[in-house]
Order: structure tokens, then C-alpha cells, then sequence
């Protein structure tokens, strides 16, 4: 198979890594949830060679990662595995969190169970870096967006733009606290939720 390709990961890799490098500094193991075609992995760990990028995606999506995952030979990059938020989360605490263009995918009980598994799997003080369109308020921060939102509803009555006001209530019941809300181009912005809690002594 050829590798996958999203022009929109290629148009918004740089611009993301702007905002979440340095807030990545002093991590060093991080989740991707939802990672796609492995596009913004590949990028991303290539210049935080630090940092321990673990891809996730449904099943169905690992062959397209493994391709971009093969071709970039990164040390930091070890192989995707499945994830399904209804499904079984990975072991362990990670330092951080990322993820881009999922919660519009998922329906909005399924984005209150991601919250929930991202606060299990952050350790005190790690951060959850969430990307994408989102409203306010019940209010659209732009007409695209509106039309974004209308497209979406109507291809699946389950997906749309979340509010911050939701994705605010579910954080708060996972431990996790609103850190930043930087803005990003076309109308996007990343979300930077905190695992409350002090982080662990370095030993």
C-alpha cells in the first residue's frame, strides 16, 4: 500500500509544533490519540528527539502509520498500537497527551470518555494538548466553522464542533484544569489541559 496522506496535516504540522514544542520541554514519554496517517508523529518526534512519541489509532489505521513510522527509522518512535476510547487504554503514566481533529470526529459521549481516559493516564502536573475548531458558548468562533459544523452534523448526526463550555465539564470531572487556549490558523486553536496535581519529584 502507499503510505496515507492528509494535505491538512502537511498545511498544519508546523504551526502545531510552534505552539506545543515548548510545552513538551520537560516531557518525556507522550500518547497521540488519533494519529491518523502518522504524518504529524513523524515531524513532530523528529524534532523533539527528547521525547518518546507513542502513536495510537483504531486498528484499521496502524497499517498507513507503520508505513510513515518505517520510512522515518526515528529512535523515539516506537510502534503504533490500537486504541478505541470504548476500548482498553495502554499501561503506565505518560508525561503528556496530544491530540488533533478527533473531537469533532467522535460523538460527544465519546469525548467525555477520552477526557476520562486521558486523566488516568497523565501523571500529576502532565499536560493534554487538544486540537482542533472549537465553539464557545454555543456560539462558532467563525462562519467556517459554522459551515464546518453544519457539514459535519449532516454527514454524521454524531460528530460536530465541541464547546469549550462541555469539554470544560468534562476535564474538571477527569482532574484536569485549563492551562492555555492558544490560537492557531483557520479559525483552530490548541487546548492545554493540566493533570492537577504536583508533578513527581525527578529521581
Amino acid at each position: 500500500m502507499d503510505k496515507p496522506f492528509y494535505p491538512s496535516s502537511e498545511e498544519n504540522k508546523a504551526p502545531i509544533l510552534a505552539a506545543i514544542a515548548p510545552r513538551l520541554n520537560g516531557a518525556r514519554r507522550l500518547l497521540e490519540i488519533g494519529s491518523g496517517t502518522g504524518q504529524h508523529a513523524v515531524h513532530f518526534a523528529a524534532a523533539l528527539p527528547h521525547l518518546t512519541w507513542q502513536c495510537s489509532d483504531l486498528a484499521e489505521q496502524l497499517p498507513g502509520i507503520r508505513l510513515w513510522l518505517a520510512e522515518a527509522r526515528l529512535a523515539n518512535l516506537p510502534p503504533p498500537i490500537a486504541l478505541d476510547v470504548d476500548g482498553t487504554w495502554p499501561e503506565g503514566l505518560f508525561d503528556a497527551v496530544f491530540s488533533a481533529n478527533t473531537a469533532h470526529i467522535l460523538s460527544l459521549a465519546r469525548v467525555e470518555r477520552m477526557f476520562a481516559g486521558v486523566g488516568r493516564l497523565l501523571a500529576p502536573g502532565g499536560l493534554f494538548l487538544l486540537y482542533g475548531p472549537f465553539c464557545r458558548g454555543g456560539r462558532h468562533q467563525s462562519d467556517s466553522n459554522a459551515a464546518f459544523d453544519d457539514w459535519l452534523r449532516r454527514r454524521d448526526p454524531a460528530s460536530g464542533v465541541r464547546d469549550l463550555d462541555d469539554l470544560a465539564r468534562f476535564a474538571a470531572a477527569a482532574g484536569l484544569s485549563l492551562a492555555e487556549d492558544l490560537a492557531m490558523p483557520v479559525n483552530n486553536r490548541t487546548l492545554v489541559w493540566r493533570r492537577l496535581g504536583e508533578p513527581a519529584s525527578p529521581q
